[in-house]
């Protein structure tokens, strides 16, 4: 019977593990990728952590991970298939494994890319439609691709893929992007990227390959020749395991405060799943330790 049992490893869960560890708990990280650390993995650069300015994604998971396996944390590569109360505990099943029994649970699953939903994108995944610039950029030298969205992310990719491509369409709905000043900034000033605004995806094609992305732009449609599609248009929360056990908001998040609280006694919510207004690595962290506290108190509260 564990005290706590962590599903995800990314910032959030990590950090809930180096927590548990710290407050001398039975815990364990449950984590489906081999090695995971989430999808911090995927940044090219990381600027706005304190301490570790400049850093990789890749390699800032990493060091979370190795803090919490210095520390004595138990990680796990299973997938969980499912979330089951028992009396006063949880048990946690495990695909192709044994389950587990836990008296608490710390929910950090984290977000899945949000797709387009356009005509021709589910035939080209994997053959020109991407989700992630840092991991499929490289195959794009000298080419000709596009971004899809006007968050910070679509920007970042949009800047890293400027270094790689000969040129990069950055298509966003608006006139204005929401991303943070110095990014949109850079990206202006940027030869190789042009933007194509007030414009909306409506078809992907090609032959065998992606070869042309179809726009309705102030409406009127046009086609960009492109061999590569980068889609950034934000995320979906990954709540399959507990949508039935604790109540999301309207767009599926856990709701939880700080504390991590969520609906259902035991369980608790971390990182970019639950309810929030800024979903960053920084938050991410704060809430694996903010959960770990609050299961503590749970525990002594229910000896």
């Amino acid at each position: 019977m564990y005290d706590i049992i962590i599903i995800g490893s990314g910032p959030a869960g990590l950090s809930s593990a180096v927590y548990a560890q710290r407050e001398m708990l039975n815990s364990v990280v449950i984590e489906k990728d081999y090695m995971g650390t989430g999808q911090i993995a995927e940044s090219a650069r990381v600027d706005n952590y304190l301490g570790l300015y400049g850093e990789s994604g890749f390699d800032l998971g990493d060091k979370f991970r190795e803090h919490a396996e210095k520390l004595g944390a138990k990680i796990i590569n299973a997938k969980v298939h499912s979330i089951v109360p028992e009396n006063n505990y949880y048990r946690v099943n495990l695909k192709d494994q044994e389950s587990l029994q836990t008296k608490t649970v710390i929910i950090a699953t984290g977000t899945s890319p949000r797709k387009l939903g356009v005509e021709g994108e589910s035939n080209y995944i994997g053959k020109g439609v991407s989700f992630c610039a840092v991991c499929d950029g490289a195959f794009y030298r000298k080419k000709t691709v596009a971004v899809v969205g006007g968050g910070d992310t679509a920007l970042q990719d949009a800047l890293l893929l400027s270094k790689i491509a000969d040129k990069v369409f950055l298509i966003h709905r608006r006139e204005e992007f929401r991303a943070n000043k110095a990014l949109v900034e850079s990206v202006k000033n940027k030869e190789n990227i042009e933007l194509v605004l007030n414009a909306v995806p409506v078809s992907i094609s090609g032959s065998q390959k992606v070869e042309n992305i179809r726009v309705l732009q102030n409406g009127e449609e046009k086609d960009l020749s492109v061999n590569g599609i980068f889609v950034a248009v934000g995320s979906l929360p990954n709540n399959e395991l507990v949508k039935e056990l604790v109540n999301l908001d309207d767009r599926g998040y856990i709701v939880a405060d700080e504390s991590g609280k969520t609906s259902a006694n035991g369980i608790f919510a971390a990182g970019d799943i639950r309810t929030k207004a800024l979903r960053q690595v920084v938050t991410a962290v704060s809430d694996g330790a903010n959960c770990v506290i609050s299961a503590e108190n749970y525990l002594l509260n229910n000896k």
